[in-house]
């Protein structure tokens, strides 16, 4: 399927980096092709200052099961070299597995679902390229994780507190909490599953992974 890279430039012009910023994208492409056929996919792409992840100076969305965005700072002094390391090929592909789950099961209302969702596409990205996890899905070591582990009855909330959750809104859990937590509770659900199919990667339910979780990091018994 054709991926449509749309350029939207009034506010700031990406012309230096284009060719190299395609590239990595169809790199993206070609190598979750390996594992399963790419969506048909329309991608925004956008030059903006101060709202990407100041350690690598870009950001993703994804806002549907055929629709992600790229936001992009190269004033940003980890841009550059994101740009070659394979940080970008790997921006791309979590928000591509979060389309696939948009498609499929959703990405979810509840915090749970949340959690599982970010943490598959995180753990995805980590299967396709054999690379270790992002910072923000290994800032949160496991006795922090588990001091401010979610109880059942936040787990089922809708609405629940995004930011708080993920970002350490209101100083009452660690800045990227929900991006570790999830990355180590899909950890926990892997390790129930010899060898996951490509299916399985994007429609696993959210129940499977934090039932495996219930025994893991989110156990009150750490030796568990």
């Amino acid at each position: 399927m054709t991926w449509h890279l749309h350029w939207l430039e009034a506010s700031g012009d990406l012309a230096p980096w284009r060719e190299k910023i395609a590239t990595e994208i169809e790199g993206a492409r070609t190598a979750l092709s390996q594992l399963l056929p790419p969506p048909s996919l329309d991608v925004l792409i956008q030059r903006l200052p101060n709202v990407v992840i100041p350690q690598i100076g870009m950001l993703g969305r994804a806002y549907r099961k055929n629709l992600f965005a790229l936001t992009l700072d190269p004033d940003n002094r980890n841009f550059e070299r994101c740009l070659h390391d394979g940080t970008l090929r790997r921006q791309v592909i979590h928000e591509v597995h979060h389309c696939l789950r948009m498609g499929a099961v959703g990405y979810g209302r509840t915090l749970g679902e949340a959690l599982v969702s970010e943490g598959l596409a995180g753990r995805f990205v980590s299967y396709l390229f054999g690379t270790p996890p992002e910072p923000w899905e290994c800032a949160v070591d496991d006795a922090t994780l588990r001091k401010h582990r979610p109880e059942d009855a936040d787990l089922v909330a809708s609405p629940y507190d995004h930011k708080g959750w993920f970002f350490g809104g209101g100083g009452l859990r660690p800045y990227w909490y929900g991006y570790s937590l999830g990355y180590r509770l899909v950890g926990d659900w892997l390790a129930t599953v010899p060898e996951p199919t490509a299916r399985l990667w994007v429609d696993v339910s959210a129940d499977s992974v934090l039932a495996a979780g219930r025994r893991g990091i989110l156990s009150s018994h750490p030796d568990q």
